[in-house]
């Protein structure tokens, strides 16, 4: 993530500063919503698989029972002992598998599955006590108390609730058969589970708007912040610039040493100059070699003039190439017939008899 540097941060965060952030395990989340998901998840399915576990406690009981008179029981130890861990598997390992599957769900979900180890990295900052000291006083924590606390009331409130309001049915459990009070305190559970995960759901959604709110205003960036990230995936615009300068001599070059292979160099007379070579071999139409304006039209002059090309001043056609031509480029259709003119004149005058061989 990008350095620090002065300034208020008020700029939003950039999709760099958003995949850096991911890619060090700063993602966003809400643990309360998935301690919801979790919990109503997890008693479910208690509920559902119910029937299994008391049918497999059962049997369980029973095979004890029903070898109570082992003559060797020291004997049977070992069996004993994997029956039991066998029994214990049965009730317990499903129901673990949900649980961490609903969890990595609920956490998957919001964090779009990111996987990092940057979070788990020993780092020497975590050991300063003055940042600890911070943290125990930041808005973060404070939250994070508040909504224990509020937690603990409304767990509080539910339960005396439903222990007022079944207290005399509860009195009665022990005239009770086993069963039936079994599946009363079952039904009082899941009826506090419920109104539980019912009230920690609007807990989790206000968590859900402040934990996204905190994680936008921890990724926001100072105007340097911005600056200094616009120079690292862009380029250091001073840096861009002098490549793009060395880019333009090394075909400012190119360009001067084609001069004299031109068969004519039309000029206006100091703005505009344009070097134009005809090979009906290769083109169709002649083609532009060089051209420039100002300064670099005088330099083109100088080069036809020192290897011989013919240059011909003709103040609107100069200027008209120069604004409708590319270099190495066939000139437009419009100027076909005034620069065959031309080259018809130099080739009467002696200049270039090859041209049209």
């Amino acid at each position: 993530m990008a350095g620090g540097g002065g300034g208020e941060k008020t700029e939003k965060p950039t999709s760099k500063r958003r995949q850096d952030a991911r890619k060090e395990g700063n993602v966003f989340q809400s643990r309360d919503a998935a301690t919801v998901v979790v919990l109503f998840g997890v008693f479910w399915g208690i509920k559902l698989y119910l029937p299994f576990l008391q049918k497999t406690i059962e049997e369980c009981l029973n095979h004890f029972i029903s070898r109570v008179s082992w003559e060797n029981p020291l004997g049977e130890a070992p069996q004993i002992f994997i029956y039991l861990v066998v029994t214990v598997v049965k009730c317990t390992v499903p129901l673990l598998l949900w649980a961490s599957l609903l969890g990595i769900l609920a956490h998957g979900v919001q964090t779009r599955f990111n996987v990092s180890f940057q979070s788990v990295k020993p780092k020497l900052s975590k050991l300063n006590p003055i940042s600890g000291l911070k943290k125990m006083f930041a808005l973060r924590n404070v939250v994070e108390l508040v909504k224990n606390l509020i937690k603990i009331t409304l767990l509080l409130v539910l339960l005396y609730g439903i222990l007022k309001k079944d207290l005399v049915a509860m009195s009665k459990l022990l005239d009770m058969q086993t069963m039936a009070s079994a599946a009363f305190m079952l039904k009082a559970v899941f009826d506090l589970v419920v109104k539980v995960c019912a009230a920690f759901t609007v807990v989790a959604f206000f968590d859900f708007l402040y934990q996204r709110w905190e994680y936008e205003k921890n990724l926001k960036m100072t105007k340097q912040e911005v600056k200094d990230e616009f120079k690292q995936t862009e380029g250091n615009p001073e840096i861009k610039g002098r490549i793009r300068r060395i880019q333009r001599q090394m075909a400012l070059s190119r360009m001067m040493q084609k001069v004299p292979q031109a068969d004519v160099i039309i000029r206006n007379p100091t703005h505009y100059a344009i070097a134009l070579k005809y090979d009906p071999k290769k083109h169709g139409a002649p083609v532009v070699l060089a051209m420039g304006q100002d300064e670099l039209a005088l330099r083109i002059v100088r080069a036809g003039e020192e290897n011989g090309v013919f240059i011909i001043e003709n103040k609107p056609l100069a200027r008209a190439l120069y604004g409708s031509c590319r270099l190495d480029r066939e000139i437009p259709a419009e100027f076909y017939g005034a620069v065959a003119e031309i080259l018809v004149h130099i080739y009467r005058a002696g200049h270039r008899e090859d041209m049209f061989r």
